[in-house]
């Protein structure tokens, strides 16, 4: 259903060092500057940009808001959030772990980005029969 997802900065140099960070714990690759100067994440047909906002007003988070983002293992959420603290995000929510339903199981972390932005990185595991 998506196809990208934009996230305002006030300050790219940091917020790349997280999302380079957090991406490189998980696996994924470094992003990439665009010609109109926004952070490029991409994978798969799906890309995640980080900028300053086009209005030239501060960027500020969404409240109520969260980016969601599917890993490929338990570990790399984990290395995902664990990146990301060390590189400027905050712990929120829940520790890191993993989340039951009466369907599904997920492994799941939160973390608000260097500039407050409430992301959510998780792994579903596979269905038992």
């Amino acid at each position: 259903m998506f196809t990208h997802i934009v996230i305002g900065s006030n300050d790219l140099d940091r917020s790349q060092r997280f999302y380079d960070a957090a991406f490189a714990a998980a696996g994924y690759p470094a992003g990439q500057i665009d010609p109109k100067g926004r952070i490029v994440y991409a994978k798969e047909g799906f890309r995640l940009l980080v900028t300053r906002p086009i209005n030239g007003e501060p960027a500020s988070f969404a409240n109520g808001g969260t980016i969601g983002m599917l890993m490929t293992s338990a570990e790399a959420v984990k290395g995902w959030h664990d990146a990301g603290i060390a590189n400027g995000g905050t712990s929120i929510e829940n520790p890191p772990g993993v989340r039951e339903t009466a369907t599904s199981k997920t492994y799941l972390a939160y973390l608000r980005d260097p500039d407050g932005n409430k992301l959510c990185a998780v792994y579903r595991y596979p269905r038992e029969s």
